[in-house]
């Protein structure tokens, strides 16, 4: 557990970095986006600077929903996980979800304040579907890992 505490916490970091260093003021693409773009279209899959730059924001939160709900579920967890599995189980993916909107949103609000940032209602939307897809599918593994029956000892 102590191992995914520090997994979470810089995974934290690492997005507090990605979404809250100041950046020039430009409005041209970074050359890295556009080599990824480039490479996709290289094979023949129609790829856009504005799709990528989408999906990043879905990806980015796919650990938080992840990381969050394995957390939340960990050896200790105790509370409507006892009582009713499956509705524990999802309600602390709610709750993940929940979370993920919550940073999402401060950092939109923090990034009015950066010079370079450009808050935009649509991050925080696809931050939060990442966090979603996530802890969905973090749940639905540990929900098929708890109905798996136990090895029996001979």
């Amino acid at each position: 557990m102590r191992t995914l505490r520090w997994t979470f916490a810089v995974y934290l970091a690492a997005v507090l970095v990605v979404t809250c260093w100041p950046s020039p003021e430009s409005t041209a693409a970074p050359g890295w986006a556009l080599a990824v773009v480039d490479a996709f279209r290289a094979v023949g899959l129609p790829m856009t600077v504005a799709f990528l730059e989408a999906a990043s924001n879905v990806v980015m939160f796919l650990p938080f929903g992840v990381l969050g709900l394995l957390l939340l579920t960990g050896p200790d967890a105790r509370g409507d996980l006892a009582a009713d599995p499956a509705r524990g189980l999802w309600r602390r993916a709610g709750l993940v979800v929940l979370a993920g909107f919550a940073l999402s949103l401060a950092i939109e609000l923090t990034q009015l304040l950066i010079p370079g940032r450009y808050s935009t209602v649509q991050d925080v939307v696809l931050n939060t579907t990442g966090a979603a897809l996530g802890a969905a599918a973090a749940a639905g593994l540990l929900a098929l890992r708890r109905a798996r029956p136990a090895p029996s000892t001979p």
